[in-house]
C-alpha cells in the first residue's frame, strides 16, 4: 500500500493523502471480508438456532449479496452526485445497524432483515472505494484495485482465524459477530478525519449522457455477462466452502477458507508482474482455466492434506477475478465511472446471491462433493468467453487502455 506516483493527476490540497485514503479503502473492504468468514463459520449454527434448513439458509444467505446488489447500484449511480464520503458514511452505518441486530435477533426475520441491511453496508463500501482508489490512482488502476482486493482474502483469513481461535474457547455465534465490529470503527473513523477528491469522471468533464453510453458499448456487455460468471465461481462457492469441507469430514472446514484466502490475499499483492505479463485479459482466461482443475480437485477430496492442496489450486484460478473485472472496465470504459463499476459490482453480487440458494439445494440433492462439480461449467464458459476476448486484442496489437484528458 504506497503513495501514488508523482506524476498522479488527481485534486490535491489539505487532507489529500493517497496513502491514507487507501488505507481507509482497505479496512473498509476488511470489514465485508470478516462479515463474509464469519457468516460462513456461523452457517451451521444459525441453521440450528433459527430451524433452517440448508435451502432456506441460502436464501436468507443470499439477501447479504442482493443487499449489496442494491447499495452498490445506487451508490454506483448516485456517487458522483452525493461524492464517495456521504456514500461511504452509509455503509459505516448500515454495518454497525446490521451486525447488532443479527447478535440481538430474536427469529429468522429479524435476521432475514439484519443480513440485508449488512449487504446494504457491503455495497456501499465497494460503490465508494473502487471509483476512489481508480481516480487516486488513474495510471494504475488495475494493479491498485488487485492490491486494494488483497484485503478481501485478507480479511478473511483474518475474521476466519480469529472465529476459528473464538471456537476453541467455548464462545458461540454471537461473539463472533462482535468480531464485526473492531474493523468497521476503524474504517469509520478514518474516512471521517479525510478529505476526498472528486470522482476521476467529475474532475475529467465527461457527461452524464456520455457516462451511460459506455453501458452499452458491445465489449462491455460481454464482460458484464462474464462478471455473473466469475462472481458465482468465486463469492458462491467460497461462501459454502466451510461447511462442505466440514461434512466432507475435514474438521476445520473454517480453516480451508482462510488458506484459500491466504493464497488469494498473496497473489493479489503480487498481481502487478502478473498483469504486466500477460494483460488483464490473459490473466483472466489462465484463472478460469485453472478453476477448473480446482473444482474438480475439490470435489474428491478425502484427507485434509488433499483439502489444502485442492483448495491452493482453486484459490490460484479465482484470485484475480473480482479485481481484474473491476480494472479492465475502469481502464478500457473510464468514461463510464463509478456507475460501470457500480453496475459490475451489482451485477457480480446479484449472481453471488442467486447462487447461495443454488448451492444449498446442490448441496441438499448430491452432497457436498457433488454440489462442487456442477459448478465446473461455468470456468468453462468462462474460458471460452475470455479466450475469445484476448484473440481479439491480439488481432488488433494487444490490451489497450483508454485514458481520460
Amino acid at each position: 500500500m504506497g503513495t501514488a506516483d508523482s506524476d498522479t493527476k488527481v485534486e490535491t490540497g489539505a487532507g489529500f493523502h493517497d496513502y491514507r485514503l487507501f488505507l481507509a479503502s482497505c479496512i473498509a473492504l476488511i470489514s465485508t471480508a470478516v462479515i463474509f468468514a464469519v457468516r460462513g463459520d456461523i452457517l451451521g449454527d444459525l441453521s440450528e438456532h433459527f430451524a433452517l434448513t440448508s435451502t432456506q439458509l441460502g436464501w436468507i444467505v443470499g439477501l447479504a449479496f442482493w443487499g449489496f446488489t442494491i447499495a452498490i447500484l445506487i451508490g454506483g449511480s448516485l456517487c458522483d452526485l452525493m461524492g464517495m464520503k456521504a456514500i461511504l458514511g452509509l455503509a459505516f452505518l448500515f454495518h454497525m445497524l446490521g451486525t447488532v441486530l443479527t447478535i440481538y435477533a430474536p427469529g429468522w426475520m429479524v435476521l432475514a432483515a439484519a443480513t440485508l441491511i449488512i449487504g446494504f453496508g457491503n455495497g456501499f463500501v465497494e460503490a465508494g472505494i473502487n471509483p476512489l482508489v481508480a481516480t487516486v490512482y488513474p495510471d494504475r488502476k488495475t494493479h491498485k484495485l488487485n492490491l486494494l482486493h488483497a484485503w478481501w482474502p485478507g480479511g478473511i483469513v483474518l475474521g476466519s482465524v480469529a472465529s476459528y481461535g473464538l471456537t476453541q474457547i467455548g464462545q458461540g455465534w454471537q461473539m463472533k459477530m462482535w468480531l464485526i465490529m473492531i474493523p468497521t470503527l476503524i474504517y469509520g473513523a478514518l474516512f471521517l478525519s479525510l478529505k476526498l477528491p472528486r470522482t476521476e469522471r467529475v474532475q475529467s468533464g465527461v457527461s452524464a449522457k456520455d457516462m451511460f453510453r459506455e453501458a452499452l458499448r458491445p465489449l462491455f456487455l460481454v464482460f458484464f455477462f462474464a462478471m455473473i460468471l466469475t462472481a458465482a465461481v468465486e463469492l458462491g462457492t467460497n461462501q459454502w466452502i466451510g461447511e462442505i469441507m466440514k461434512n466432507s469430514g475435514i474438521e476445520s472446514g473454517i480453516l480451508v477458507l482462510a488458506w484459500i484466502s491466504l493464497v488469494m490475499l498473496v497473489g493479489r499483492l503480487f498481481a502487478g508482474p502478473v498483469v504486466h505479463k500477460l494483460a488483464p485479459t490473459g490473466v483472466l482466461l489462465l484463472s478460469s482455466a485453472i478453476g477448473i482443475l480446482g473444482l474438480l480437485w475439490l470435489s474428491v477430496v478425502r484427507t485434509p492434506t488433499m483439502a489444502y492442496a485442492a483448495s491452493f489450486v482453486f484459490a490460484l484460478g479465482i484470485c484475480y477475478f473480482w479485481p481484474t473485472m473491476l480494472g479492465v472496465t475502469s481502464e478500457r470504459f473510464p468514461k463510464g465511472g463509478a456507475f460501470l463499476l457500480g453496475l459490475m459490482g451489482a451485477v457480480g453480487m446479484a449472481s453471488a446471491g442467486f447462487s447461495q440458494p443454488a448451492m444449498g439445494k446442490l448441496y441438499e440433492t448430491f452432497g457436498p462433493e457433488g454440489a462442487l462439480r456442477y459448478v465446473v461449467v461455468l470456468p468453462i464458459a468462462l474460458v471460452v468467453i475470455f479466450g475469445l476476448v484476448y484473440i481479439r486484442d491480439r488481432a488488433r496489437g494487444g490490451y489497450k487502455v483508454e485514458k481520460l484528458k
